[in-house]
């Protein structure tokens, strides 16, 4: 405690230090491009930065210095210094320059500009740094195509967007430290060279020159460790790491991403949601001034996927999925006859749909993103009359009787799929986020979080023959189906639930978790279901099993992807801009040009041999 005092001291010293001197940085500038404002008329000062833009107007040359704080108007008259007019007039898009003057008031003031009620008269200019005309434009809304921003990384992070998503990941970072600091947490690192435990997403794997022909794996999350910290007696654990999967990529995807990742001690599961739904409720507040529900609601992942064909439902509309196979089969039509669920949606004053639009929306749920065969309609009409694709083989109270379950009123569509049953509640979930978005029920700036628990703890694989773990191997079974998960029946280990919970924000999982197996003997029991050998299992995860002997306490946790939180704060759907290297959907990195080839010197060391040919 005297040394954490002592630090603590010093640093105040030195803020001290700094605000004398007015600027830690005083060599180039006394102010930032965002700072000054009416009450510095009069100031002189020194500002550095790009220039945005230059401009001549009659004899006066106007510069927009920018810097990450903001922009700033630089005046030259005309019978100002020669060689100051000169400087001025040579200045071209992002030159770096050191400007010194006076703080003015402006006679055209910009009311859309914090600074724009002064500007500053120049006494002095000075080019730190030419540069290149930009090959685009660095603008809110820029000219530059995706590819060729991300060519340019560097000079697409000068965009107020950019820059604004990464102040926003900076804040929300800060604000997940302060918050969970003050729960006792511990922020503690983990390794990224690991070892490879292939179950789920592929392993990055690292070559060891020290020990030639074994590898490390980079961690996909730091599962294991944290689980460890725990036997460790460390009860409260916590650090927002990176991690890495080798999956194919989407807009929500990276090669690398960033976890919140935490663990818990001696806590039943209502102990970890109430703390992180704590978190939550900080962040929506300190960094966007937004209540959000307290307490959050709780969904069952059956009733997910029964009512909204999701296990992340966007619940910001309705829209949820009725069950109507009773009420159609034995009419004499075959296709639902023959099939063992049918399920429909209500789309609210969609009845207006024409033929045309209804063929339209036929063929997108025939896409293989959707996967459905074909899709039936029934529109309940503004008069009361009811139309349907299939109304030759159902009268109008067969019609009537399915629009009164399903809610729907004059001027409403109900669409029907069909086929097995999770199946079709999936393609209906497709379906029903579609419709969200054309009626204009998906409002990013609208927040519905949710808690979706009681998940199956096993998914069986047909094609392999074998359980997988829905979450991981290391979920614990509910307390109350341990029964269940001893038996040797397929029928009863379907049934057993995970002691697991995902956090669910309008449709986007931002964080998943579960109560952990702490009991050897559980534990030796879930690699057997999962089809491991006891000596695959012992060299997999020896360590793990093995620390369990040693007085492993009741733990769990969740980790929340820390890039999908900050997309969703700023109200967009992409984490790209988020983060501040990102790799296009190859997984590469086209500023830099990886991943590259390695020399042959390289590879000898490393004792590998490549069949790739270079391009």
């Amino acid at each position: 405690m005297q040394v954490i005092g002592l630090v603590r001291k010093s640093f105040r010293a030195m803020s001290a230090l700094f605000c004398k001197t007015g600027n830690i940085f005083d060599m180039y500038r006394t102010h930032t491009c965002g700072e000054l404002r009416i009450a510095d008329v009069g100031k002189t000062v020194t500002l550095a930065g790009w220039v945005q833009k230059s401009r001549k107007l009659g004899g006066m040359t106007f510069i927009d210095l920018r810097d990450r704080y903001g922009i700033t108007q630089l005046t030259v008259d005309a019978v100002a210094d020669t060689a100051l007019v000169e400087t001025a007039s040579s200045l071209g898009r992002e030159y770096v320059i050191q400007a010194v003057g006076t703080v003015v008031e402006r006679q055209s003031k910009n009311p859309k500009m914090p600074t724009g009620d002064i500007e500053i008269s120049l006494s002095s200019l000075n080019i730190l740094n030419k540069a290149q005309t930009p090959p685009f434009t660095i603008e809110d809304e820029s000219d530059g195509g995706e590819e060729l921003r991300a060519r340019y990384r560097y000079l697409d992070l000068r965009r107020n967007p950019l820059k604004k998503a990464l102040e926003l990941r900076h804040r929300i970072a800060h604000e997940v430290r302060n918050y969970l600091d003050g729960q006792g947490f511990l922020e503690i690192e983990t390794p990224y060279l690991i070892k490879s435990t292939p179950e789920g997403a592929r392993d990055f794997v690292v070559p060891s020159r020290m020990n030639p022909g074994q590898f490390y794996a980079l961690p996909q999350s730091p599962q294991t460790f944290k689980q460890l910290l725990m036997v460790a007696g460390y009860d409260r654990y916590f650090q927002i790491v990176r991690c890495f999967r080798d999956e194919d990529l989407r807009a929500d995807r990276q090669p690398e991403f960033t976890q919140i990742d935490c663990e818990m001690s001696f806590v039943e599961r209502d102990d970890v949601l109430d703390v992180f739904e704590g978190m939550m409720r900080t962040l929506f507040k300190n960094v966007l001034d937004v209540e959000i529900p307290n307490p959050i609601p709780r969904m069952s992942w059956f009733d997910a996927m029964d009512y909204y064909g999701s296990d992340k439902p966007d619940i910001r509309f309705g829209m949820k999925i009725h069950e109507i196979t009773d009420m159609v089969k034995g009419h004499g039509f075959s296709v639902f006859d023959s099939v063992d669920y049918v399920g429909a949606i209500c789309a609210e004053g969609l009845a207006s749909y024409t033929r045309k639009q209804l063929d339209e929306l036929t063929e997108w749920v025939k896409r293989p993103q959707v996967g459905a065969k074909g899709l039936v309609y029934i529109k309940v009409n503004e008069d009361g009359s009811i139309k349907s694709s299939v109304d030759k083989f159902y009268s109008h109270d067969d019609l009537k009787a399915i629009a009164e379950k399903m809610e729907a009123g004059p001027g409403d569509l109900i669409l029907v799929l069909c086929g097995s049953r999770r199946k079709t509640q999936t393609m209906l979930g497709v379906l029903r986020i579609e419709m969200g978005n054309r009626l204009g029920y998906r409002d990013p700036h609208d927040f519905a979080p949710l808690w979706v628990v009681d998940f199956p703890l096993l998914e069986w694989d047909d094609e392999t023959s074998r359980f997988y773990a829905m979450h991981h191997p290391f979920t614990a079974p509910k307390p109350e189906h341990l029964d269940l998960f001893y038996s040797d029946r397929k029928e009863d280990l379907e049934k057993v639930c995970a002691n697991a919970y995902d956090f669910v924000l309008n449709g986007t999982e931002l964080g998943g978790g579960s109560i952990r197996i702490h009991n050897a003997k559980v534990q030796q029991r879930m690699f057997e279901v999962l089809g491991f050998s006891e000596e695959d299992a012992q060299y997999k995860f020896g360590f793990i099993i093995n620390a369990f002997k040693f007085g492993a306490p009741p733990h769990g946790g969740l980790a929340f992807g820390f890039d999908r939180v900050c997309a969703l704060f700023g109200g967009q759907e992409t984490i790209r801009d988020y983060i501040a290297f990102p790799k296009n959907n190859q997984g590469r990195d086209v500023m830099i040009d990886s991943p590259s080839y390695i020399d042959q010197s390289q590879m000898d060391e490393l004792f590998l041999a490549s069949t790739a040919k270079k391009e």
